[in-house]
């Protein structure tokens, strides 16, 4: 069996290294330091440079513009970005492209996906449901009219709703069916109420009241949210992995150089022992992200459904970024905290991440039901 990754994706992480060296994570104001909002919009440099490198484009067909890669290669990308607390709806917007990709019509992939992977078109997902613990799809009702679609309800903590152009909805129809309302930020019925992240970032409340959509702009392909859904987590524990390996990072140096008693602490056995375990988590945390983005990249069989690694995925994201930076803080002392200093940002990403991706006991539990219904042969 061959782990190592092709040459396209090998060549799309040295293209993200490139890009993201110079970005700086104490970019924007210190979120403990800002009442409100760290900024008004996402880092739309960067966002150019990376639409210059065909990066936005990763899971768009070659066809309207993009590279046509998977999502293990989106994920090593958004790896990349989470280390320097790159500014960036990439995932949000590369997410929602892929499901226009391969479910949307026709009409809708010519409209959308070729300004996307040349970035001037910015979509984001609606994910959290009404109060961020009841699934999204029940949040939003879709009622059809004639020749329209009619959309109903409210979608908390949507993330860079205020910026971007298009927004993914999912929603249920009076038969139980699950839809997926591609709505412009721009539409009569919908308003936005700000919310703020736990790092600082803006978040809407997204308020849809008799929005009406063409049939065109909704998409009603059975199991689409699920695989929107499974891939928004995915990415979300890859953002949990690059974060991880970068404050992991931060902390050997600072270790490295502080001394106690004329001796470097990292030296000491109390300190290698704890970044040891940080080190475990990180490495389980890559072999289960890695497991879940295949999965979802070539749709193999297996006796659990894709949802089952996602699951795993999401328990030791979860759980190890916590545990990561916890330590992090731990071994910097005092230092941590200091607002000079980017570890405290990185914490409170961090903890936005582990709030986003929720308790590593609802996953478990969710596994436990998977294999419960599915026996292992």
């Amino acid at each position: 069996m061959d782990f190592t990754f092709t040459e396209e994706q090998q060549a799309v992480v040295e293209a993200a290294e490139a890009i993201f060296a110079d970005v700086a994570p104490d970019g924007v104001p210190s979120p403990a330091l800002t009442p409100g909002a760290v900024a008004a919009d996402f880092d739309r440099a960067l966002w150019s440079k990376l639409a210059d490198a065909d990066l936005l484009g990763l899971l768009i067909g070659s066809e309207h513009g993009g590279v046509g890669l998977d999502a293990i290669a989106l994920c090593l990308v958004l790896r990349e970005s989470a280390k320097v607390l790159a500014r960036l709806p990439l995932l949000e917007s590369s997410a929602a492209a892929a499901a226009i990709q391969t479910h949307g019509g026709a009409e809708l992939r010519q409209r959308t996906l070729p300004r996307a992977a040349r970035g001037e078109t910015v979509l984001t997902i609606a994910a959290n449901g009404r109060t961020g613990h009841d699934p999204a799809e029940l949040a939003v009702t879709a009622q059809r009219d004639s020749d329209a679609w009619i959309l109903d309800g409210v979608q908390t903590g949507v993330p860079w709703a205020h910026n971007a152009d298009l927004v993914l909805v999912p929603a249920h129809t009076p038969d139980g069916r699950t839809v997926i309302a591609v709505v412009p930020r721009e539409t009569e019925g919908l308003t936005l109420g700000e919310q703020i992240s736990t790092s600082g970032e803006r978040l809407a409340e997204l308020r849809l009241e008799a929005v009406r959509l063409a049939p065109d702009d909704v998409i009603e392909a059975e199991g689409a949210w699920d695989r929107l859904r499974d891939l928004l987590v995915t990415g979300t524990c890859a953002l949990a992995l690059g974060l991880g390996d970068g404050v992991l990072g931060m902390t050997s140096a600072y270790t490295s150089k502080r001394e106690q008693f004329g001796h470097p602490i990292a030296t000491f056995q109390a300190v290698a022992v704890q970044a040891a375990d940080r080190y475990i988590d990180l490495r389980a945390m890559e072999a289960t992200l890695w497991q879940a983005a295949w999965r979802i990249s070539t749709a193999a069989d297996s006796a659990l459904p894709t949802a089952g690694d996602v699951a795993v995925a999401k328990v030791w994201a979860s759980e190890g970024v916590r545990r990561v930076v916890q330590t992090a803080q731990h071994l910097h002392g005092g230092f941590g905290a200091d607002t000079d200093y980017p570890l405290h940002r990185y914490h409170a990403w961090a903890k936005q991440l582990e709030l986003s991706l929720g308790p590593a006991a609802a996953h478990e539990e969710a596994l436990g039901d998977l294999l419960a219904a599915h026996a292992l042969s």
